[in-house]
């Protein structure tokens, strides 16, 4: 599988044939998403920044809430969960995603902006690779992030949700969150390539922490 990242929380999970977009943003953010076709776009949220289903192509499976999905041998799960500490009365809900195919599972927390629950850790814990929001302000701050990372225990962890050139949003680098990890020294890569037979069956003692570059 090829994951790239498009800035905010928008990811593009590529493997031969198939492809998902998760949480594509409008241009007003001041970042420019490249448009594209995929088999199934997710929404964490309606907000324009993780929400707008029109810069990508039509033709796509949209699953924008809770519940569980499966397009052309991709199966999703969307875990209900909440939008800040305050069981949804700041910000609203979100829904985190646990997606998986070729043989791999991928966990897309959204604007997760709480500790998750024993039914949410259960859902979520054991992913192969974690996109977790690092940036604070409307999600998880770094100390947080970092307790949610060492809770759900995943193989590989990609920050997102952070200050980048260009976003116009208020949020922070992922420098903190980095610190809180242990892990001051990130793989930082334009495009990560992962596969099962890389990863092997058994879990590592240290999870990889990658920072991908925007793509533009």
């Amino acid at each position: 599988m090829e994951i790239t990242w498009f800035g905010q929380s928008c990811f593009r999970l590529k493997s031969r044939s198939l492809t998902v977009i998760t949480d594509p943003y409008s241009p007003e953010i001041g970042l420019k998403l490249p448009r594209q076709a995929a088999t199934i776009v997710t929404i964490s949220h309606n907000h324009d920044d993780h929400s707008c289903v029109a810069a990508v192509k039509s033709g796509a499976f949209v699953i924008s809430g809770p519940g569980e999905y499966e397009v052309q041998g991709i199966f999703v799960l969307g875990i209900s969960s909440f939008h800040d500490a305050n069981n949804g009365q700041d910000l609203g809900r979100n829904t985190a995603y646990r997606i998986e195919f070729e043989d791999l599972a991928i966990c897309h927390l959204g604007d997760l902006g709480h500790m998750p629950n024993q039914e949410q850790t259960e859902l979520l814990t054991g992913a192969d690779v974690l996109m977790v929001p690092v940036g604070g302000h409307s999600t998880l701050n770094p100390a947080l992030a970092a307790e949610v990372v060492n809770l759900l225990e995943p193989r590989i962890i990609i920050p997102m949700h952070y200050k980048v050139p260009g976003l116009l949003a208020q949020l922070d680098s992922p420098k903190r969150f980095l610190s809180e990890l242990g892990a001051e020294q990130p793989e930082k890569l334009e495009t990560l390539i992962v596969t099962r037979s890389e990863l092997g069956d058994n879990p590592p003692e240290t999870a990889r922490v990658v920072l991908l570059e925007v793509k533009q």
